[in-house]
């Protein structure tokens, strides 16, 4: 099996990915060498060079010596195909910016030149399709709108993934029902929500981790209530802060704190991190931790938390922060949106709350969640990340779709 995984978003470079928010890129690294140890030969589109450490687990039995090994590993190096990124270059080289500064600097330039890559390796992928070089040509990240159109030229099968919802941007909202035919996988139930009822669904696959990555602390320290994303309005992080505050109200013996990690947007004039979560950080009740990218100090963060708070007030297509905290045995309070309660199993691994219009009932019944969270079994919590959300669940359920497409 020949796969082409097409991510043609600029942040799949070794020189921006480190430094950004794009789970898409690292679920597609995963995924490519998760399928290339399953047997398949893969092949990653993307705009500039990626980072792919050979990896010999979960995938390979136990290599018994070093020619073995040495085999294995030949057998995971995935072949990486990058885009002409001389225009990009020469325009950084005038400016003296790096990708980042062009992007906040002048961001239409920066999206008129991307879309100049993602047009490029879409086509290259299409063109190894239809000379026998790909068997299957998996569009996997958000620029499909440019694939969408020339899927019909391509007489090899194309699958695509989208990761927000279908419906969350008008640049996405009004083309993809026009190509409802096309091989779509979702990643939740939910997801599909936002599109038409005719959609060619060919599967739903959940992410999945490496279950080595993130493991359960031995002694957690406990004390805190985590909070791990964009902290954005939708995110709902002002409703945890809101949440904690009441729990230490009604408790004044057995308080919490709040820890916040993840990136604001306060040098882009926003008014949710300036107006509602700087001035409660006090650094006692409510602490912000940073912008954590470091999959040890991750592992910290969650494994030692009381419990990973989600506040989601959008319909969220999946959620990869609770997937990592269950990984990590730690229980999950969350809002009953989108894709939230296909993940958390009420009462099992964590607790599920109403999403209610009225900010002061969420609000409520987030803190009535807080109480009852240690009433959660912390082994639980990670038996059923084991059982449904590992990375090689995940690799072989999308090799069962590219099979049955080619078929």
């Amino acid at each position: 099996m020949k796969v082409g995984i097409v991510v043609p978003h600029l942040f799949m470079h070794r020189d921006i990915l480190p430094k950004v928010l794009f789970a898409p890129g690292k679920l597609a690294v995963d995924l490519a060498q998760g399928l290339q140890g399953l047997g398949a030969e893969v092949t990653l589109f993307s705009p500039g060079p990626v980072d792919m450490p050979p990896r010999l687990e979960p995938f390979f039995p136990q290599a018994q010596d070093g020619r073995q090994r040495k085999e294995l590993r030949s057998r995971q190096s995935v072949r990486n195909i990058t885009a002409d990124l001389h225009p990009f270059e020469q325009e950084l080289g005038l400016r003296g910016d790096d990708y980042l500064d062009l992007l906040r600097k002048h961001p239409g330039i920066f999206i008129s030149l991307a879309r100049q890559v993602q047009s490029e390796l879409i086509a290259r992928a299409y063109d190894m399709a239809n000379r026998g070089e790909l068997d299957v040509v998996h569009i996997y990240s958000n620029e499909e709108d440019i694939a969408l159109p020339f899927a019909k030229l391509c007489r090899r099968p194309v699958v695509f993934t989208h990761h927000d919802p279908f419906n969350f941007l008008v640049k996405y909202k009004h083309v993809f029902p026009k190509y409802a035919q096309l091989n779509w996988l979702s990643m939740s139930l939910a997801q599909r929500a936002g599109m038409p009822k005719n959609t060619n669904w060919v599967g739903n696959i959940y992410h999945g981790l490496d279950p080595d990555i993130f493991v359960p602390s031995k002694q957690p320290t406990g004390g805190y209530i985590a909070y791990l994303g964009r902290i954005i309005r939708p995110k709902g992080v002002h409703l945890a802060i809101a949440a904690v505050k009441k729990y230490n109200l009604d408790n004044p013996s057995r308080k919490l704190q709040l820890k916040i990690a993840g990136k604001h947007y306060a040098g882009h004039k926003d008014e949710y991190w300036q107006q509602h979560i700087l001035p409660a950080i006090d650094g006692n009740e409510i602490e912000y931790a940073g912008f954590i990218d470091d999959a040890a100090d991750k592992q910290a963060f969650l494994a030692n938390a009381s419990a990973l708070i989600v506040p989601s007030t959008f319909e969220e297509p999946f959620g990869m922060v609770i997937i990592e905290a269950l990984a990590c045995g730690t229980p999950v309070i969350g809002l009953d949106s989108g894709a939230i309660p296909e993940i958390i199993q009420h009462g099992k691994t964590g607790l599920l709350v109403p999403k209610i219009s009225d900010e002061d009932q969420t609000v409520n019944a987030l803190t009535e969640a807080i109480k009852q969270i240690a009433s959660i079994d912390r082994s639980a919590c990670r038996q059923d990340f084991e059982a449904r959300f590992t990375l090689e669940r995940m690799c072989r359920e999308h090799l069962a779709v590219y099979e049955r497409l080619t078929k």
